[in-house]
């Protein structure tokens, strides 16, 4: 393993962060903290992840795109921020695809994804 991924390695294990295997066409609920004044909550953020970025690393990033009040709205979290609190996976979507993008321009029922119903989770390589 070369120098900045045994760098990135520390980083990731000194945050201390459990990220669920997640990948595009999933719904997942996020909670990310808000901070009104001098009090902070969790606010959850719940839609269909359409993309990943930079895979696991420590500059790995996702976006989630969900329907508010008939509008879509996208947001990129950062993998590793302080202010996400935690990543939940809600339901499994079926995808060939890596970038969702094109539900940008569907609605309704043609913005639907199939639920993975026998979804196995990836084998970290630890049996041999």
């Amino acid at each position: 393993m070369n120098l900045i991924a045994e760098l990135e390695a520390e980083q990731i294990a000194s945050l201390g962060k459990d990220i669920p295997d997640f990948k595009a066409g999933d719904t997942i609920r996020v909670g990310y903290k808000v901070t009104e004044g001098t009090r902070t909550r969790v606010q959850n953020y719940e839609g269909v992840c359409i993309s990943r970025k930079n895979g696991v690393g420590i500059a790995g990033s996702f976006t989630v795109r969900k329907i508010s009040f008939g509008e879509g709205v996208e947001r990129v979290f950062p993998l590793y921020s302080t202010n996400i609190d935690s990543i939940t996976v809600v339901r499994r979507g079926r995808v060939r695809r890596a970038k969702l993008y094109y539900l940008r321009s569907r609605r309704g029922k043609s913005a639907r994804i199939a639920e993975d119903a026998n979804y196995k989770p990836k084998s970290s390589g630890a049996e041999a």
